[in-house]
């Protein structure tokens, strides 16, 4: 397991490496189609040798701190992925069990037709992940494809938030806590 110092330094060092890494400034479009200053570029992040085990311990973390229990970790296919792949590494090098997944943006219309892809989430604990969210729509239709699978959703957790109202829309429409590791100030951002 790791400790609390651990946690603190690991923290410390992915908020050096999205600073560093992910933190694009200049005019861009969102996926929401809102216009922003910064693009939160996390996939810099979640695809990066150092950091991708750092999410892992600090999602990991952040979720034990708050008390949310879970055995499945994942979200809507690509920006979730990889986070949920690096908390799964991460609870197994802490002597823990959690499975990842993926949510497909719709149900397939072959094969086994599932929109939530690995192992099965029915009945399960689940975490939902996102890297970054803007207006909730991914992590919402994730809780939805998970719920629809038999899934009982726990949390919402994401690396950065960036103050945008997904905590709110989130909360409200899911009925479940939304957690997240940075907010867009520690970033310098605000």
């Amino acid at each position: 397991m790791t400790s609390p110092l651990d946690a603190a330094a690991a923290r410390a060092r992915l908020l050096e490496l999205i600073k560093e890494l992910a933190v694009v400034r200049g005019k861009v479009i969102l996926s929401s189609g809102a216009e922003a200053d910064y693009y939160i570029d996390l996939r810099r992040i979640t695809l990066h040798h150092e950091a991708s085990k750092l999410v892992g311990q600090v999602m990991l973390a952040l979720t034990d701190d708050a008390g949310i229990d879970f055995e499945c970790a994942g979200g809507l296919t690509m920006g979730a992925d990889p986070v949920g792949t690096a908390v799964m590494h991460a609870a197994v090098d802490a002597g823990r069990t959690v499975d990842a997944f993926v949510v497909r943006k719709a149900q397939k219309s072959y094969g086994m037709g599932r929109q939530v892809e690995g192992p099965s989430v029915e009945g399960r604990k689940v975490l939902v992940l996102e890297d970054t969210s803007t207006t909730g729509g991914s992590a919402l239709t994730a809780v939805e494809g998970v719920r629809k699978a038999g899934g009982n959703v726990v949390a919402v957790a994401v690396i950065v938030d960036r103050d945008t109202g997904s905590k709110e829309r989130i909360e409200a429409e899911t009925g479940v806590p939304y957690l997240f590791a940075f907010g867009k100030d520690e970033l310098g951002l605000s």
